[in-house]
Formats: structure tokens, sequence, C-alpha cells
């Protein structure tokens, strides 16, 4: 699951007992939490959108880590989480601005991890808490694009993001740079024709190496770089 420089032990990361012990509220959700998240610190808006994806899921199992990383970036707000893996909590800070992520995890190591089990336990703005790097856990800040990318192709989410699905067409934006994606093969070929032309699902879903599935993962990560052009009125525009 990582690289072996850097194991996923003991003195590294909080044990799941251990972060409900000292927070309390996690694994039982309320009015004010969601996916056993405390939300009564964060913004009004934010916290309404969170708590629509913690309807979708089974109360107290924590909120699709791409379902938060969206929430954040629609409303531009910093945020630590604490995600779940196994029986260790794993903190992350998402900063949508700069479009970088803060962790105890270098970025390979994060796309290493089992990315449909991650789950977040808990939200928070990033500024409520000081977190100091200390030598036996240094804080990196890697860029938040291939996290994205990966969460969205690899991650538990396999339908369409709430704000992208229903009657529309889709184009890959003009001025859309996604060097840092490195994208190959049927994923590069989508992407170019994406440039070129407005084109439904159900079209994509029938291009060379593609389903259903893997074309809307693939529109998820291309909103999420804030790449995709989404028109209800176009022609090819169906649902």
């Amino acid at each position: 699951m990582f690289e072996p420089t850097a194991p996923m032990g003991d003195e590294l990361f909080m044990r799941v007992s251990e972060f409900q012990r000292r927070y309390g509220g996690a694994g039982r959700p309320s009015s004010s939490r969601s996916g056993a998240t405390e939300l009564s610190a964060l913004n009004p808006s934010l916290m309404q959108d969170l708590q629509r994806f913690d309807r979708s899921h089974t109360p107290g199992a924590g909120l699709d880590m791409l379902e938060v990383l969206a929430a954040a970036l629609r409303h531009n707000r910093a945020l630590l989480l604490h995600l779940r893996l196994d029986d260790k909590v794993i903190p992350l800070t998402l900063w949508p601005l700069e479009r970088q992520v803060q962790s105890p995890l270098r970025l390979q190591q994060l796309l290493a991890l089992h990315l449909p089990e991650l789950r977040v336990l808990m939200v928070e703005p990033a500024d409520s808490r000081e977190r100091a790097e200390t030598d036996s856990q240094p804080l990196w800040r890697e860029p938040l694009g291939p996290l994205l990318w990966e969460l969205a192709l690899r991650g538990a989410r396999d339908a369409l993001l709430p704000e992208i699905g229903g009657v529309a067409a889709y184009r890959v934006s003009p001025g859309a740079d996604l060097q840092v994606l490195d994208l190959t093969g049927s994923l590069a070929a989508a992407v170019l024709r994406l440039r070129r032309q407005t084109t439904s699902l159900r079209e994509i879903a029938d291009w060379p190496g593609f389903d259903r599935e893997r074309a809307m993962r693939m529109l998820n990560g291309l909103y999420l770089q804030a790449a995709l052009m989404i028109s209800r009125s176009h022609p090819a525009a169906i649902g």
C-alpha cells in the first residue's frame, strides 16, 4: 500500500480508536455533524454542501474524500481533513486557492494508498488548529491536481458529481493546462477529442478504452481541474 520508505506505522499516525476518544463525536452523527464530521465552525453554505453528501452515505461511515474536496473547491475554503484508512487517521490540509495539499505523506505516497477506502472522519477550517512540524512527522506541501485526478479515476465515487450531471454536453476548456496530469493512452486521446468537440456522456462511453463509468470518472477529474465546460443547451446535451 505504501512505498517501503514511509510505512503506515504507529509512530506516524493516530489510531481511529484514539481519534474517537480524543474528539468525541466521531461515529455519532447529529444535526451539527456530517459523516461523523463536526461542522459547526464551517461556512454555512459549505456545511450544507457536506450535509447533502452525508445523506447519501451510511450514517457514521464518514464521507468520500472526492466529494469533500469537490465541495472545498466550489467554496474555495482551506480545510483540515482527518482521513480514515483501515485503523489509522491521516491528516491532510487542503489549500484550494494555492491548489496545494499538505500532509505527512509525500504525493507519491498519497497516490499509492488504496484510494477507494479513504473516508473523511472530520472536517475543520484549516486555521482552526495549528499543526507543528516535528522531526518525526514533517509536513509536505504538494500540488493538488494529481491527487484530484487520481481520486476521480480510482476513488470510491463511480458516478458524476451532482454539479455536472443531468442533461448536459461536455468540452475541455480551450486554455486548460493539463500537463501536470501526464495523460497517456485512451485518456489522452479522449481529452484531445474533447478539446475539439462538445460531446455527451453517452458518446464518450462508446469511445475506445471507455465505458460509462470510466467516462464519468474522467469528466469528474476534468471538472475538478477547472478544465471542463458544461452546456445544458447544446444539441449534443442529453441525460
